[in-house]
């Protein structure tokens, strides 16, 4: 047997050409670099004196608008080359803050990225992690849904309906969106398809259920932004507690109403496979270990006993302490879970530390009050603004991952919302000025909840892409999204008319 090697002129000729413009941009940035270090090292920099050139503070005299437009633009070119965000950020905002400014304006840096090495509610992060890494290895993810699968599998739908509450508990349990999705998918879809279930509702069902980590406790998102936006992490919890339980409940009710309508979409589990109450009620023993866990760091939480590090500790080592209940815990799992942890962690940060000199000297330059006033100029309502904002949320979840867009978009729309009065819709209550922020939190992380399934590069539809059978193609993912996405809008616009369900359970709590 004979294989074709030949190779098309035409992408011989385009690979070479790639490459030697990969060369010239390299031998040219390596010059300008040279040039600069001999200006720094040699010359006097508040002089006119220079070495060829000097590129320090040639951008001084543009203004903040033009600057905008340089900034993100260069942003959006270099992320859809494929660049990391957390080197393309970092690197962006130290090149401009040089060009706008000076080799001494470059203590910025250190200045922005300090502070949050400081913060100690940064540290439940890795914490968090990595009790979603050992619960995970324990094996939890797995025994829930055989649990649950058993409860519900006599009902029409009742298998997609398992998959929902299962991943609702992971939510509470991991708050990671890829293991829960990933997982889900190896484990819940193979039984639905057997079963000869709908294909959109099997696959919406595991999206939009394992997106719900980034929205019920203890999501480690909810923890970036209180630290960004200097707001309380256990109002954040509270706040989230309801609109996560709410849509939760939304994804089982279409589905049990759709089956219910129609149940050749999702078929009940045969009779003989079904079992007793008793049985039932044994299996429950499983989940009791973990269950017991979650409350507890909640409950010490929601409580104020605890602060967020000091429960995600005791979560960590209750984590190890279920594993080992359940006989899964291993030295070689626990390396596992914390290698996962470091890679998770650094990337989380480094993407902080990129975004936050980026955003920050942005603001510096006047970004955040021409923004500011670019929005509150257009003479919309502040629901107007607020939907115009939520919009700018979701296009941006549609390419950047949910970290970078906490980043770069919240510094700078937290002043607008903070500035705008909210009197209420269609005679609903108003939100309180105090609760702006909280109640705008909550909002941003049922955004980003969208952002996870939103077409074309929604992160869950490809997580799930990679352990779907062959035969199902990228367009029925996209597809199977677009119902749970538009349950996921109406669940936001709930919580913008209704705010007493972000705000109520926070308000009692803490007054």
């Amino acid at each position: 047997m004979t294989t074709n090697t030949t190779t098309a002129p035409g992408s011989n000729l385009l690979g070479k050409l790639s490459t030697w413009l990969m060369i010239i941009a390299t031998v040219a940035l390596a010059f300008v670099i040279c040039v600069e270090m001999i200006n720094i090292l040699f010359y006097d920099p508040w002089s006119d004196e220079k070495f060829l050139f000097k590129l320090s503070g040639s951008l001084s005299d543009v203004k903040v608008g033009p600057l905008t437009y340089l900034m993100f633009g260069s942003l959006a070119v270099a992320l859809m080359m494929g660049l990391p965000l957390a080197f393309v950020t970092g690197g962006l905002g130290v090149m401009f803050i040089y060009l706008v400014g000076d080799a001494m304006m470059l203590n910025l840096v250190p200045g922005r990225i300090f502070p949050m090495m400081t913060n100690s509610d940064l540290a439940a992060i890795p914490l968090f992690i990595f009790m979603a890494s050992m619960l995970e290895r324990a094996g939890l993810i797995e025994e829930m849904f055989s649990v649950v699968y058993k409860w519900m599998g006599g009902l029409s739908g009742g298998l997609a309906t398992a998959t929902i509450l299962a991943s609702t508990l992971l939510a509470a349990m991991v708050g990671v969106i890829g293991a829960a999705v990933v997982t889900m998918g190896i484990i819940a879809l193979p039984a639905m398809l057997k079963r000869g279930y709908d294909q959109k509702i099997a696959l919406g069902s595991i999206m939009a259920g394992g997106t719900l980590g980034i929205l019920i406790p203890p999501s480690i998102l909810a923890i970036l932004y209180a630290v960004v936006a200097q707001q309380s992490v256990g109002e954040l919890y509270l706040g989230s507690v309801i609109p996560g339980l709410m849509l939760s409940s939304m994804y089982i009710a279409y589905v049990l109403i759709r089956s219910w309508i129609n149940p050749k979409l999702g078929p009940p589990v045969p009779v003989e496979e079904r079992i007793s109450l008793k049985e039932k009620l044994l299996l429950t023993k499983n989940l009791i270990a973990p269950l017991v866990l979650v409350f507890l760091v909640l409950g010490l939480l929601f409580g104020g006993i605890a602060t967020p590090v000091e429960a995600a500790g005791i979560g960590s080592f209750g984590a190890i302490v279920v594993a080992m209940m359940h006989g899964k815990f291993s030295i070689g799992g626990l390396r596992e879970a914390s290698v996962t942890t470091t890679k998770a962690s650094a990337m989380v940060l480094w993407i902080m530390f990129g975004a936050s000199v980026f955003v920050g000297f942005y603001i510096l330059q006047g970004g955040q009050q021409f923004v500011t006033d670019a929005i509150l100029g257009t003479g919309m309502s502040p629901y107007g603004i607020l939907f115009l904002l939520m919009f700018l949320l979701v296009v941006l979840g549609m390419f950047l991952d949910w970290v970078g867009i906490l980043l770069l978009a919240v510094p700078i729309f937290i002043p607008i919302v903070k500035a705008l009065e909210f009197p209420g819709l269609l005679g609903f209550p108003p939100v309180a000025g105090d609760d702006v922020v909280l109640w705008f939190g909550v909002l941003y992380l049922v955004n980003m909840q969208m952002s996870f399934l939103s077409p074309p590069f929604g992160y869950a539809l490809f997580y799930l892409r990679g352990v779907c059978p062959p035969e199902i193609s990228m367009g029925t993912i996209f597809k199977s999204s677009l119902v749970f996405l538009a349950i996921q809008a109406l669940g936001l616009f709930m919580c913008i008319l209704i705010p007493g369900i972000v705000t109520w359970l926070p308000g009692l709590v803490y007054g």
